[in-house]
């Protein structure tokens, strides 16, 4: 306390005398150290400093006895590679079940449509189909983007659909007619080629959207595309026609109904028609492409294992023929290979389902990994080199396995909890990463670590890097030209005792940190951060959600073909939705009635829906009543007439369920439009939940069996926000816990939200949409920027330098190259997926660039200038020094 009242009473004696200003306002800079000293700046290092003397006793472990540390996981990952023979069993890549949520509302609505409206197989119903139904499908285009409608396109169209009414299962004999879905004892037509051929080649006969057949309305704007008409609706000219094949459910995996669909496929295999285009899709054509590319990702990682191989080789390459690190750079890579083949290989034999979007997690290892090996390589050449290798490993650990036990800490914590995911591929994929974090942390401190003490003991003998062959010391006096570059080694920095730095470490230390520690060069940096911060920020409020389910194929698979035309030439016209009324209701009842029409009428009134296009069994039956003169507001009458009115219209008999002389639930058809992409669909889906929702006169509730994958945007940016909630409060809670200072511990924290607005914003700019997929990959990506900004800051609160900027240079020229190697090498490596068929890699390589990018920039620039400019050391040496000063004041 006497020590903080002398330089106020220093203060008031200037104020009085003839003090200066200058001299007070050093006084007042005193004033804030001291206090920054005795209240801002305390330590927690309560775990930290027990840890690091844990580390160094095991790098003295590892340093001594090597070969047991080396041996050892080999052995383990062959064991528990075995695992890999029970992949095929273990993969499991069905759409609805891995990228739905497991408790979506759409499912409920779903499993009560089942119970309620069950299907009838003798009165086939397209839009009443709880489910995608078992079906096939093709899209026509005409090649010269004339008429489809009109010869010879047309013709095309009628001799390809006879070809396909003609199909027979090899050796069984049955054909579409034998295995199609009925209605009124007849295969279910396609009923555009009956309107057209009645017409000839006049199209102008033909009415858009519903065109009108005997006495019913057909719709036709699900099998017309790109349909240009006069002022009467009448068709003039169509782009595009889409035909269907439902065939009956299967009865099992043998079914029947399988095998033609198979035969349905190879029909087109090769160009079967001259003047159309076809594209062509099956009921099971999206779930068989995913199946079919699972491991499609492995190649990739081979391809993107090599490259880092020899990124980090390169960047590991010395001149000096023993400090060269070569071999080193190698084994790290080799250590990530061995952490995915030991965790994937334990997870498969004990069953854990294997989803096409774990694929992406090698690469996410390898990055980790990477960055690992540099800072691990780094320390050790901080450490004496004529020092025994048992104790250089033990400064090595204890410097650079504090700080990547936070990296590993914070990754496992945070995808352990992505297990309670409502989403099981997250599950799966967070299941396989975390274990392979786990192995990653530990194959890093044994297998890697043993190899480097291995490679130290060359060194220590002074051993060439590739022959092992004793090389003499560099003499410039004695050995010259050819000889000294390739036969000489064993140079160190005789003032330091450590290897000499290579140029890019000189450069951190020499140029980069004096340059950044510059007052007009962190002024700059800091109006570039808020640059980048508005431009995130803009790019966050323009973030679009939605997935378009053929991203899951690859970009020349024909469901892709076949949903890009569908989007090009079908989007007029979205699915057609069941309003459901889930309960008993008095429909004899006028005024209720009235209630629910009006509510109905609300649904029909929504930008989104055609309100031309209706079905209701009720309306029907009020018809029919007028017709026959019924008094329909009488409840015996109603219930009564009841059975003869759906003898006549069969079909809306599956749109009643009545029970016990009551109707129990009933349903209407109402049809959407404008269904453009995925976040019209979003919009879609909230606007009729919402109006649903707000009928006061009936509990209604909307349906289409897409609405199952739909159910996922009202959870993926809730999840999305509360993973990167859990992921900041679990690297709060570990930096304090292992980061010897509170303030530099919440700006790790506050750098892991600057980054996921950065890579929010950026990544919406980059054309990606918020989904199940990119909201896995962000969530991942996210976690690894923990890694960048944690390396740093401990350096910087580690570091035994006296001022903030010395303790800015002294981190980054520890720190600065490994972190650019990582991030660097990564990125370089993964780059290999940018050029991938699918979206699923392209959108991890997009992602995955910018947060290493992006949490380069932060560990390298903005954290920097923000630890010396916003924080206060907390070096004991500093204190006493400036309470030194204070005192002399």
């Amino acid at each position: 306390m006497k020590s903080s009242l002398r330089p106020l009473n220093s203060f008031k004696k200037m104020r009085s005398g003839s003090g200066s200003i200058q001299a007070a306002f050093k006084t007042m800079t005193l004033v804030h150290r001291s206090c920054c000293v005795k209240m801002g700046c305390r330590r927690t290092d309560c775990l930290a400093a027990p840890l690091s003397r844990l580390f160094e006793k095991l790098g003295a472990v590892v340093g001594s006895r090597p070969v047991y540390f080396f041996v050892i996981p080999i052995l383990l990952s062959a064991a528990l590679s075995g695992g890999f023979v029970f992949l095929k069993d273990r993969e499991d890549n069905d759409l609805e079940r891995q990228f739905t949520p497991r408790k979506g509302p759409s499912k409920a609505t779903r499993a009560f449509v089942r119970e309620h409206f069950p299907h009838d197989p003798s009165m086939f119903s397209q839009d009443r189909l709880y489910d995608k139904g078992n079906f096939a499908s093709l899209i026509a285009v005409s090649r010269d983007k004339s008429n489809v409608l009109a010869s010879p396109a047309f013709e095309d169209i009628t001799s390809l659909n006879d070809r396909i009414l003609n199909l027979t299962v090899a050796g069984v004999g049955q054909g579409f007619r034998q295995l199609c879905a009925r209605a009124n004892g007849d295969c279910v037509p396609n009923i555009i080629l009956d309107i057209v051929s009645s017409n000839g080649t006049d199209s102008a006969r033909v009415s858009y959207p519903v065109h009108t057949l005997g006495s019913g309305r057909v719709f036709l704007g699900s099998v017309l595309g790109g349909v240009v008409t006069d002022a009467n609706s009448s068709v003039t000219s169509a782009r595009a026609v889409k035909l269907f094949y439902y065939l009956r459910d299967p009865e099992g995996p043998d079914d029947v109904s399988r095998l033609w669909l198979r035969e349905f496929t190879e029909l087109f295999t090769e160009t079967c028609c001259e003047h159309i285009d076809v594209s062509y899709y099956t009921s099971r054509s999206r779930q068989e492409e995913i199946d079919s590319h699972t491991t499609d990702g492995f190649p990739l990682f081979l391809i993107t294992y090599a490259c880092a191989i020899s990124l980090s080789v390169l960047s590991c390459l010395r001149r000096d023929n023993v400090r060269n690190k070569l071999w080193v750079a190698v084994f790290g890579v080799l250590s990530s290979g061995l952490a995915v083949v030991s965790s994937f290989g334990l997870l498969l034999y004990i069953g854990v389902p294997f989803v096409i979007t774990v694929a992406n997690s090698p690469f996410l290892i390898l990055g980790i990994s990477l960055n690992n090996m540099f800072i691990m390589i780094s320390d050790w050449q901080h450490t004496s080199v004529k020092d025994p290798v048992p104790r250089r490993m033990a400064h090595t650990y204890k410097e650079a396995i504090m700080s990547i036990t936070i990296t590993a800490l914070t990754d496992v914590l945070k995808f352990f909890i992505g297990v309670m995911s409502d989403f099981p591929s997250v599950q799966s994929f967070c299941l396989y990463t975390s274990t392979s974090i786990i192995f990653c942390y530990i194959y890093t401190i044994t297998f890697f670590g043993a190899f480097l003490a291995l490679n130290g003991r060359r060194e220590a003998s002074n051993r060439h890097w590739l022959t092992c062959i004793k090389i003499p010391t560099p003499d410039p006096d004695q050995y010259f030209g050819m000889y000294h570059i390739c036969c000489v080694g064993g140079d160190y920095d005789e003032n330091t005792g450590a290897e000499n730095k290579n140029l890019a470490g000189n450069f951190f230390k020499d140029y980069h940190s004096p340059f950044l520690t510059k007052p007009w060069v962190k002024a700059a940096v800091i109006l570039l951060y808020v640059g980048y911060l508005a431009t995130s920020i803009y790019g966050c409020v323009q973030v679009q959600q939605g997935i378009e389910l053929y991203d899951l194929a690859a970009d020349n698979s024909h469901v892709t073909r076949f949903n890009r035309k569908h989007r090009e030439y079908f989007s007029d016209f979205g699915p057609s939705v069941m309003v459901i009324v889930s309960e008993g209701f008095p429909y004899w009842d006028r005024t209720r009635r009235t209630q629910l029409q009006g509510c109905v009428d609300d649904l029909k009134g929504l930008r989104f829906v055609d309100g031309d296009v209706y079905t209701s069994w009720l309306d029907s039956y009020l018809s029919y009543g007028r017709e026959n003169h019924l008094n329909l507001d009488d409840r015996d009458v109603f219930l009564s007439n009841l059975s003869p009115f759906f003898a006549l219209f069969p079909v809306l008999k599956q749109d009643v369920n009545m029970s016990g002389g009551a109707v129990r639930a009933s349903r209407f058809f109402i049809q959407t439009v404008d269904i453009a992409n995925g976040s019209m669909e979003l919009h879609m889906l909230n606007g009729l939940q919402a109006a649903a929702q707000a009928c006061g006169a009936a509990p209604l509730q909307v349906y289409h069996h897409e609405f199952v994958f739909f159910d996922q945007y009202s959870v993926v940016v809730s999840s999305t926000v509360k993973n990167v909630g859990v992921i900041t409060a679990v690297m709060l809670v570990v930096s304090l816990l292992l980061i010897p200072d509170p303030v530099c511990s919440l700006w790790v924290t506050y750098s892991i939200s600057s980054v996921t607005a950065g890579v929010t914003g950026f990544m919406v700019l980059w054309d990606v949409s918020l989904d199940s997929i990119s909201m896995i990959i962000f969530t991942v990506c996210i976690g690894f920027t923990v890694d960048f900004s944690a390396h740093v800051t401990y350096a910087f609160v580690s570091s035994s330098k006296s001022g903030p900027n010395d303790k800015a240079a002294d981190a980054l020229s520890t720190v600065g190259y490994p972190i650019l190697q990582g991030a660097s090498s990564t990125i370089l490596g993964v780059s290999v997926l940018a050029t991938s068929e699918f979206h699923i890699f392209r959108t991890f390589f997009k992602i995955f660039f910018l947060v290493m990018f992006i949490g380069m920039l932060h560990s390298l620039i903005f954290i920097p200038v923000f630890l010396t400019s916003f924080t206060c050391s907390s070096n004991k040496k500093e204190n006493k020094d400036n309470t030194l000063k204070i005192s002399k004041l």
